[in-house]
């Protein structure tokens, strides 16, 4: 399983197409994580003053139709991650039938992000 961080709203733009985001325009690929820890340092790194709600996309990545490379962080992993961990790059527009699950970012007491949650 990998996630992929999106508001809401970005996810259910155009449901009937398959999913994009900025970053396949701007450096060729959606950007992943591979685990929990990792989804809420992004999050907590890139997503600071994002208003909610901020979504995990749960993809199954023998399902992604798109090329899927393991490749180290520009810069290094994010505070709060794995030194060394290697995130998942989408190369392509992704498949929705690949995203298995959504879940819903929680903020904690201090503001930050702190949990996943099942969305329904």
């Amino acid at each position: 399983m990998i996630y992929h961080l999106a508001p809401l709203d970005d996810w259910l733009r155009d449901p009937g197409r398959p999913y994009t985001a900025a970053s396949l325009l701007t450096e060729g690929f959606l950007h992943c994580s591979p685990d929990e820890t990792t989804v809420l340092a992004v999050a907590n790194l890139f997503f600071r003053d994002s208003p909610d709600p901020l979504m995990a996309l749960l993809i199954e990545e023998r399902l992604v139709e798109p090329m899927v490379k393991w490749e180290a962080a520009t810069g290094g992993p994010p505070p709060g991650s794995t030194p060394g961990v290697l995130f998942p790059h989408i190369y392509g527009r992704l498949n929705r039938t690949a995203v298995v699950g959504l879940e819903k970012l929680e903020r904690g007491p201090d503001g930050t992000w702190a949990a996943l949650r099942p969305w329904s």
